[in-house]
C-alpha cells in the first residue's frame, strides 16, 4: 500500500540536542562531566521527565541523592534551552516539499515541560498536523502505546505511515506495529533515502 503519512522523531532527526551543548561550559574535567551524564543526569534519567515526570520533582530528588553535584543538577532544567544546537536544516528542510503530497506528524519522547521552549522558534512544527508527545501521554516509545494513540487520534493506518527515528528500538516497535520504517543511523543521509523509497 502506499505511503500517504510521515512521523517523525524529533531529537536526532529534526532536532539537535545534546546535554553536552550546556554541561562542556559548566564542566572543566571532561572525564567528570562524562561521568555526570551518564551516572548523575543520565539518559534513563531524563527519559523519565519525557514519561511525565514533574522537572522539579525530578530535580529535588536527584539532589537529594548526589548533593556533590546539586548544582550542575539543577542547570539541567533550568538552562535547557542551551542543549539545543538548533535544527537539523538539512531534514527539516525537507518538510515543506513533503507536506503538499503528504499527511506529517510528530512523535517524540519529549518532556511536556520543555517542548514549548522549542515549538514557536522553529516554523517547521507548524507545518504538522498532528504532535503526540510522552510527556502529555506519560507514555514513551518504545511502548506501543505512543504509537497506537498517535494512529487512532489522527485515523491513521500503520502500512501508510513511514515513521523515522533515531533510535533503534523505537524502530523495531513501529516495525512491528506494520509502519513503514526508516532508521536515521548515523552517516545515513535523510533525502538520500527518501529519494530512494521515491518518497520525494
Amino acid at each position: 500500500m502506499a505511503i500517504k503519512n510521515i512521523v517523525f522523531d524529533f531529537g536526532g532527526v529534526l532536532i539537535d540536542w545534546n546535554p553536552i551543548y550546556l554541561y562542556q561550559d559548566i564542566f572543566t574535567d571532561t572525564s567528570e562531566m562524562d561521568f555526570f551524564l551518564k551516572e548523575i543526569c543520565s539518559p534513563d534519567w531524563n527519559l523519565k521527565q519525557d514519561e511525565g515526570h514533574s522537572l522539579a520533582e525530578a530535580t529535588k530528588e536527584l539532589q537529594l541523592l548526589h548533593p556533590k553535584y546539586a548544582k550542575e543538577i539543577e542547570l539541567f532544567y533550568k538552562d535547557w534551552i542551551k542543549m539545543i544546537g538548533g535544527d537539523i536544516p538539512e531534514n527539516s528542510r525537507l518538510i515543506d516539499s513533503l507536506k503538499s503530497k503528504y499527511r506529517l506528524f510528530g512523535l517524540s519522547n519529549w518532556s511536556a515541560e520543555t517542548f514549548p521552549l522549542i515549538f514557536d522558534r522553529y516554523p517547521f512544527f507548524q507545518d504538522l498536523e498532528g504532535i503526540v508527545l510522552s510527556g502529555l501521554e506519560k507514555i514513551i516509545k518504545p511502548d506501543k502505546g505512543l504509537y497506537e494513540i498517535l494512529l487512532n487520534r489522527y485515523s491513521l493506518q500503520a502500512n501508510e505511515c513511514l515513521f523515522i527515528d533515531d533510535n533503534r528500538n523505537n524502530i523495531l516497535a513501529a516495525k512491528e506495529l506494520g509502519f513503514h520504517t526508516l532508521h536515521l543511523s548515523e552517516g545515513v543521509r535523510l533525502e538520500a533515502e527518501l529519494i530512494h523509497l521515491g518518497i520525494i
